[in-house]
Formats: C-alpha cells, structure tokens, sequence
C-alpha cells in the first residue's frame, strides 16, 4: 500500500481524507496557503507544506509547484479532494508523468466527460438518455435561435467547459436569447476560459438525481444507489439525500444501469458521479458526468456502510474493488446539509472572520464532517463550506427529526452560517413529502421575516432588527459562552426561521 499520500486540497475534504490514511497506516501530508497556516487539516496532517499565498491560483491551484512538493517529500499518491485541480486532466497527466499516482481516474476519462457537448455525444451513442438540444457548441447567435425555436422555448443555455451553475441561461422566448447567450458565453470565458455554449431543452420542474459510481482498472464496475441532490441554490446543491425518496424501485434498476454504462462509455475507474434529469413522468436524462470524489459522498456511506475514499485509495494503489454489486445493499436513509459561511438574510453574501466558539453535535446517527474549530480562519479566498451535518436514520422520517435535532445542537460562532435556515426547509410540506424540485428554494424560499411582523411599520422593523444584531454580535464576539448561554441564544435565533 502507499506509504504517503500527498493531500492537494483544504477544509473539510482535506480533514477528511487525512482519516482514510490515518485509518489505513498512511502517512498524510496536505499542502496550505499563508490564509491556511492555522487551518484544521493543517493541524490534523502528519506532515503540512506552506504552497504559496492566499489566492488559489498562488496555492491549491499551483499545479508545477504541488508536484514539485509531492517528489520532494517522496509522496506515492496525490489525492485531490474534490473543487481546484480534482478535474483538471492536465494535471492528472503531469501527475503521472512525474511517476506519481493520482487518487481518481484517469485524464482520458476526464477529457472524454469535461466538455459537455462532447460528453453528450458520448452518451448519445452509447444509449444513455441525454437532454434533448445540441451536441455541439452554437457559434453563431441567429442559429442558436433558429435551434432554440426548433427545440422549443423555453432552453437552457450551458457553458460547454462549465459546472456549478456557472454559464448558464435560462430563456423564454426568441427575443430573450441574444442578451441571454452573449451573457453566458461572457461568464462561461470568466469562469472556465472557453466560451463555448450549447442549448438544451429546459425541463419543467425536474428532480436532480445523480448515482454513485465505483469501478476499478480491471473492467469492473458497481454502483452505490442514487442520491437526491434538487434543494439548490442557484444550481448549488444544499441539501442532499439517499435514497431519493422519488426513485422507486423500477426507475432505480433503469437509472443505475444507464450511469454504469456511461461510466464504461468513458473507460472510467475509481470513484465518480453521473447526473441526471428526471422529470414529473420519471424519464431521466444525462446531465453529466463529475469525475472526482463528491461532496456529498456521506449520505451514500451511511447507507450502503462502504468507505468511498478508502476504496478510492486501494483501487489506485491497483487493487481490484472489494465488494460485489449484490453485496451492496440500501440500509435506511441519510440525509446531509451543508454548513455555509454565508448571510442567508443579506442576499447570502460570504461571512470571514474567526471562529470563536464551537459545539459539535453528536448521537445515534449523526456525523460531521467539518474544516473548522475553535479559532480557525474562514477566508474570503475559498468556498464558504465549513461543515456538513449528515444524519442517518432507519428512514425518511427519523433521518429528518434527528438532523432537526443535530442542527439545533449543533453550534458556531464567530461567523454567520446559514443553518438556522435549515430549520424552515426541513419543515415545508413539499420537502417532507418529498414533491419538491430543484426550484425548491427559489419558488418558496423567503427569507426570513416571521408573518406576525409584516404587518409592522418600517420604523418598527427597524428597532427589531437593531436589537437582534446587537445581541448576536455580543454573543459571537465572546469566547468564553457557558453551555446554557450558548443553548438559549441557538434555539433562540432558530425560532426566527419558523
């Protein structure tokens, strides 16, 4: 087995990893920015390496410098978490070139599946249902309309080399499009340095479902279930499931052959993600294809019980998969929020600063995977993840009453989060019966003006609003809260969102 892994990423994902090694006699050692010096992983590695400044692209993004490191320190492997270079296929090849092996699949794969029109074409001749539009980019903006009237409006506009919701439009009609197109190729350029856009048909109040998928070098392939990731937020996913409450038992035998087989499409081994549209009728169809390791990972470790990154790592080192499809069974139900730094009230803008208290939550069922502590730095540089709850249960119902529970015990002060918010949307009726889509959020969302206060004057609201920000500040500014204090105000602050 490797002797050292080198770790290129931060935060939770980074701390995450360093157990899978720790685990498996694997030393750990993660790379840092000058923002990161007192960072969790940092501290939690075996070994820590300065990488370069603050911004990503000084640091986790530095390509030449991260493979430098790994040789020097005599790395066996390179583990890439998920976000910054975990899909970069130039650097998976200077990975290997450099004789070190990569923690994901090969930069083929992840060639074949990047561009997104290239991976429709894929699937499309492969058999796996794809999103009726193009398979090639629109290059000019009277085609791009001629094709939109074609498929009919209203379609969605994607950046080829995009994700994350990034480069995307939708549009309505025919005299939306050309202020539409040229604004996403504009981000699609910023973000991913290729304007290239293509058009698909937009699906009215589709579910979000995408199927876990393990294969190792030797052909074969298993897959982990689905999981239902449609409570998003501006295409970014904030809550996640598994099973999809959705999926019943035909659809899944149908979902989860079509994501091997686009997975086989690709050549692909180790441990990637197929995602898909499902409309009202349960038709799905392929979205794409994230060929990494997932955020949301947990959900499907709690319920099937299988180690998804130590798997990763054994079928990297070459080994073949450990466990047979028909050994893979769904054992209850998980469900996972994500902890952001971030002011639901204010538009969600970011939240820095320092984290001065912090309670974990615990119990029968209940995990956290987490980036912070007391008196870690949250940054403006990153993405504002610092935790996520993730709650199992024998089914639905319990999996939510117990992350009710953990959210409200669960405690982090220094920055605002956005888990009181949580709150509200594990209490809608459309969550809880499980009919929501991926509009979810944006169609039912309002935050969070409690009904007995809209009938009050400005001036009112103002005084309110003045009081409660006194308070919170008072009590995120002090370290040193007793367990009572720091109880009161939590439960306190979550009945804002009821």
């Amino acid at each position: 087995m490797f002797k050292k892994i080198l770790i290129a990423n931060r935060g939770e994902i980074a701390h995450r990893i360093i157990k899978a090694c720790r685990e498996m006699s694997i030393t750990s050692a993660v790379i840092y920015s000058e923002a990161d010096v007192n960072a969790l992983h940092v501290r939690r590695a075996d070994e820590a390496y300065l990488i370069g400044a603050a911004p990503a692209s000084d640091s986790y993004l530095n390509k030449e410098k991260i493979i430098a490191l790994a040789k020097q320190i005599g790395a066996d492997a390179i583990h890439p978490g998920y976000g910054f270079l975990s899909e970069r296929a130039e650097f998976i090849k200077m990975v290997e070139d450099a004789g070190i092996t990569f923690i994901g699949p090969s930069y083929k794969s992840v060639e074949m599946m990047g561009g997104k029109t290239d991976a429709r074409t894929l699937m499309k001749n492969h058999n796996v249902p794809i999103v009726p539009g193009t398979t090639e980019p629109i290059t000019d903006i009277e085609e791009g309309k001629k094709t939109a009237k074609e498929i009919g409006f209203p379609v969605m506009l994607k950046a080829a080399a995009g994700g994350g919701g990034k480069g995307m439009r939708k549009v309505f009609s025919e005299v939306e499009f050309e202020p539409s197109f040229l604004r996403a190729k504009n981000e699609a350029l910023k973000f991913f340095g290729n304007d290239a856009v293509y058009i698909e048909k937009f699906i009215e109040h589709p579910k979000h479902i995408e199927v876990q998928i393990i294969a190792d070098k030797y052909g074969n392939y298993v897959h982990l279930f689905e999981r239902e990731c449609s409570v998003q937020r501006r295409h970014q996913k904030v809550i996640e499931e598994a099973p999809s409450i959705s999926v019943d038992n035909e659809t899944r035998i149908k979902l989860t052959e079509a994501a091997v087989n686009a997975a086989k499409a690709c050549g692909y081994y180790n441990a990637g993600t197929i995602e898909m549209l499902m409309d009202k009728d349960k038709s799905f169809y392929f979205l794409e294809m994230n060929t990494r390791l997932q955020v949301e990972h947990p959900v499907t470790e709690m319920i099937t019980g299988f180690d998804i990154v130590k798997e990763q790592i054994r079928i990297a080192y070459g080994e073949k998969l450990s466990i047979t499809q028909d050994e893979i069974k769904i054992n209850g139900h998980a469900i996972e929020c994500r902890v952001y730094a971030e002011d639901v009230d204010n538009n969600y803008a970011p939240s820095i600063g320092k984290i001065t208290h912090h309670r974990l939550t615990s119990g029968p069922g209940v995990r956290i995977d987490r980036g912070i502590d007391v008196m870690s730095e949250v940054p403006i540089y990153y993405d504002p993840m610092l935790a996520k709850v993730i709650c199992w249960g024998k089914d639905r119902d319990e999996a939510i009453e117990r992350m009710k529970r953990a959210l409200c015990e669960y405690q982090i002060c220094g920055v605002t989060t956005n888990m009181p918010a949580f709150n509200w949307m594990l209490k809608q009726k459309t969550f809880v019966d499980g009919t929501f889509d991926i509009n979810f959020l944006d169609n039912e969302f309002l935050p969070l003006i409690p009904d007995k206060w809209k009938g009050q004057s400005a001036e009112h609201l103002e005084d309110v609003a003045a009081v409660l920000a006194a308070l919170i500040k008072n009590v995120e500014s002090d370290a040193t809260l007793t367990e009572n204090h720091s109880n009161r105000t939590n439960n306190w602050r979550i009945q804002l969102y009821e």
